[in-house]
């Protein structure tokens, strides 16, 4: 049976891909941590669309989470023929007040394991007439973001791992996306410390994932979901500048939402 493996499916982003694919009639298997959200989730998708939602709980921050993957997808008889890598975190602050395990964490689960698991699923995905990867980047991987500095730079690794892997990929039937959402009202803005009402006016995950499997339908490589004004100054302005800009702006957030002289 093909199925779409989608990471960080109870919520968010991930939800929504799982709701659009389930319209598309693809069969489904949810990974992420919350056993109650994933179950409730394949229920509902299951009776409302006639598919196949298989929930896994898994910590994609744990090492040997790919492996775990592909042994379920292996005991269920799956074939995934879409991969979307959607799992990832943030984290503010400056790094040396940072506790070294949620760094740890974040950096596993926003690049080692999305490398690892495209790794892991790569041979079956070749074998499919039309198969889709789509990883989840940001705005935030086009320039520096002091006190967001890590977070920023996976999204960094996430965008140029998408590229390389899709020219890797051009003469084969798997389609490579990376999709850099702006500023979506989800839980994102809450768990990494930032002022979710700065959130609140951005694109909501519905239009970002319909963008995102427009994008991917039609072969696009990297699909920037709205205009940030960092994104295209960055195509103007030296880095030292921008890097300063971001800066102000950080300071100012932080600042304003957590009480910090940052």
């Amino acid at each position: 049976m093909n199925v779409a493996v989608i990471t960080g499916a109870s919520m968010g982003l991930g939800e929504e891909f799982a709701r659009q694919l389930a319209q598309r009639r693809q069969n489904l298997v949810l990974v992420a941590r919350s056993g109650d959200k994933l179950e409730a989730l394949a229920s509902e998708l299951s009776q409302r669309y006639r598919v196949h939602a298989f929930p896994f709980v898994c910590d994609l921050s744990k090492a040997g989470a790919p492996e775990q993957v592909v042994s379920f997808l292996e005991e269920k008889g799956l074939h995934p023929t879409w991969l979307i890598n959607n799992a990832g975190f943030g984290l503010t602050g400056a790094l040396d007040t940072m506790d070294p395990e949620p760094v740890r964490d974040m950096m596993m689960v926003n690049m080692v394991t999305l490398a690892e698991l495209t790794r892991a699923l790569l041979p079956m995905l070749r074998l499919g007439r039309d198969s889709r990867i789509i990883n989840i980047a940001s705005t935030a991987a086009f320039q520096p973001i002091p006190y967001f500095t890590l977070y920023a730079a996976t999204k960094v690794f996430v965008l140029n791992f998408s590229e390389g892997l899709a020219e890797e990929l051009q003469r084969t039937d798997v389609k490579v996306l990376a999709l850099c959402p702006g500023p979506t009202p989800t839980n994102f803005a809450a768990t990494s410390g930032i002022d979710p009402k700065l959130f609140e006016r951005g694109q909501s995950a519905h239009e970002v994932v319909r963008m995102g499997l427009r994008a991917s339908d039609s072969g696009r490589v990297v699909l920037v979901t709205q205009r940030v004004w960092a994104v295209w100054l960055g195509k103007l302005l030296p880095r030292m500048v921008i890097r300063k800009i971001a800066g102000m702006v950080a300071r100012s957030l932080l600042k304003r939402h957590q009480g910090k002289n940052w």
